[in-house]
């Protein structure tokens, strides 16, 4: 039995239902010209510091969904280092972050130039730099050993083989096939579904292949997009927050679930796919929207001499944006954010509202009394 997705007769000549995919294609799309065109409205310093944001979270969750748990200062640091920025401790930096944000940056920024075999080597060098995975010795910059590649879960004695890649001897074949496609390939959000799962599928390396199956997604979207540095939203990040739905649009895709028709449909795993670029489009699109409008308040109150303390409350709920600062700000939570005294940030208040930059919130009085941003 052919159990295997690379090991039926017509691959890798995928197919899926565009008609099942178009709609999620169009909100995609429209996403991506909403982000586009928000980034017309905002500053270039807010811009490098969504970069930033973005950037770290497409680091951390990439290594994390491998399991990894990186350090963020040392995240911070390398990227910072990378864009130039200022009053960042470039001490805090390692080898090994600074080379995933040098793949990151390549990704995102290199996107016209063809998809190699001496750039993929590159980048697996980049990530194990030592040439081991932890403790164990690994090929690097090459294919991957002999030893069947398989991918295997469970409990102890109860282990099942979820998937097994194609043996050694045709992986050369096999991404002649790929490049050979990817290069002649127009970037296209079907493109990047396709271009992330049949990379995993052929699986080439020892270990890394998901990171570097995720750089190459950003490849394809920032082509799309025409990055600059960084795109504004991390795709690792969703990916990270719905692990176990990776796995199983994964797995039924690639074969472990058997599916009685078209073994080379991977319709379902385009769906879980594009509906997560959706979703990291989505909160991405809020964090922007909250820049803008922390840009607009700070517009309109340049000229106000606000204490330290007043900035920095309004700023934490800024930042968070007014809807995720749960109950409203009370005069507890500025004695705690500010860490201030009950007089101290009773007299800050009355100022602030003096100003119009906060007011109280209808219906609430005495102790209850809660205040709201006024935007307008």
């Amino acid at each position: 039995m052919k159990r295997w997705i690379w090991e039926q007769e017509s691959y890798p000549h995928f197919t899926y239902d565009l008609n099942r995919l178009e709609y999620l294609m169009q909100e995609v799309s429209l996403e991506q010209g909403y982000l586009i065109a928000m980034t017309q409205t905002m500053d270039s310093d807010n811009i490098v510091q969504r970069q930033l944001e973005a950037l770290m979270s497409e680091a951390i969750s990439t290594a994390a969904i491998e399991g990894e748990i990186l350090n963020r200062d040392s995240v911070k640091a390398s990227i910072s280092r990378k864009l130039g920025l200022i009053g960042i401790d470039s001490s805090k930096r390692d080898e090994t972050t600074d080379y995933l944000i040098e793949i990151l940056i390549d990704a995102n920024t290199n996107y016209d130039q063809d998809l190699t075999l001496e750039r993929l080597f590159g980048w697996h060098n980049a990530l194990f730099p030592r040439g081991y995975s932890g403790l164990s010795k690994i090929n690097v910059a090459t294919f991957r050993s002999e030893d069947p590649m398989e991918v295997i879960g469970g409990a102890a004695g109860k282990e099942k083989t979820y998937y097994v890649a194609p043996p050694r001897s045709i992986l050369e074949h096999e991404m002649d096939l790929y490049l050979q496609w990817f290069n002649s390939t127009p970037p296209g959000l079907i493109k990047a579904c396709i271009a992330h799962l049949w990379f995993v599928i052929i699986h080439p390396f020892d270990d890394g292949n998901g990171r570097i199956g995720r750089a190459i997604t950003d490849l394809v979207l920032s082509k799309i997009e025409r990055s600059s540095i960084s795109r504004l939203y991390s795709m690792s990040s969703a990916i990270n927050n719905d692990r176990s739905g990776y796995y199983k649009a994964l797995e039924k895709t690639t074969g472990y679930v058997h599916k009685e028709k078209n073994h080379l449909d991977i319709t379902q795993w385009c769906e879980w796919f594009l509906a997560t670029l959706h979703t990291a489009l989505i909160d991405t699109k809020k964090k922007l929207k909250y820049i803008v409008q922390k840009t607009m308040f700070w517009d309109k109150f340049r000229n106000y001499e606000l204490n330290p303390r007043q900035t920095k409350v309004l700023n934490k709920i800024l930042d968070m944006g007014v809807e995720n600062f749960q109950g409203a700000l009370s005069k507890k939570k500025y004695m705690i954010i500010a860490d201030a005294t009950s007089t101290t940030a009773s007299r800050d208040i009355t100022q602030l509202i003096q100003i119009g930059c906060i007011r109280q919130v209808d219906g609430t009085n005495g102790r209850n009394i809660r205040y709201e941003i006024l935007f307008v």
